[in-house]
């Protein structure tokens, strides 16, 4: 059975380039993404590590912890993490994990077999402190991911976990925000003090809360 959004994320244990690591522990009370890739010493590959290990204070500041999984061996990932390193001037210094029993894989349901029949596709997993799937995005091999758009998502769904919002069509951090059909405009008028906009009765607005 694929994973859902609102499914508990499955823990595992494995071996990583920062050691071995129990998923569950290794995120703690933090937001986490889980990505994979198809495998090691590819082009797309190297420039999405790349850009996450520059991401890290972003990331750092919304706290999100990041891993990566390939199929590969850990003595390959080993080599290609200073490739990482030397080609987009950075530091990996998350956890790679060698799924060689294509263990986390499977569990994650990576492997789409009309794309490959053995490596992982690019799917990306949001999990929540709560250890629950809050997104799930999948592009094939060949396309690499936008992380920008990754950190905007986490803002969003750390902005509704915290105040009950939700974020409109290419929504940008500091614009206005939509107040969610769970809460009433009469009780968003009391939690949003920076006050709401009534569009429609299901069509409202407010200001960020956390804004600047």
């Amino acid at each position: 059975m694929a994973l859902r959004l609102g499914d508990t994320a499955p823990n595992f244990k494995a071996t990583t380039t920062e050691g071995e690591i129990d998923f569950y522990e290794y995120l703690g009370d933090s937001w986490g993404i889980l990505f994979s890739h198809p495998a090691d010493y590819t082009p797309v590959c190297t420039t999405e590590l790349g850009r996450t290990a520059l991401l890290k204070e972003e990331f750092a500041k919304r706290n999100v912890k990041v891993l990566a999984v390939s199929v590969d061996p850990i003595d390959k990932h080993f080599g290609w993490r200073d490739d990482i390193n030397e080609t987009q001037h950075c530091t990996v210094d998350f956890p790679i994990i060698a799924d060689e029993t294509k263990t986390v894989a499977n569990l994650y349901d990576m492997i789409h077999p009309n794309a490959s029949a053995t490596a992982t596709v690019r799917s990306l997993f949001v999990i929540g402190p709560d250890k629950l799937v809050k997104l799930m995005i999948t592009y094939p091999a060949s396309t690499g991911r936008n992380f920008h758009e990754v950190l905007r998502v986490i803002d969003s769904l750390q902005l509704t976990a915290k105040h009950s919002l939700a974020t409109p069509a290419n929504w940008q951090p500091g614009e206005d925000l939509i107040v969610v059909p769970a809460v009433s405009t009469e009780d968003a008028i009391k939690k949003f003090p920076k006050g709401v906009k009534v569009i429609k009765p299901y069509l409202r607005y407010t200001p960020q809360p956390d804004a600047q």
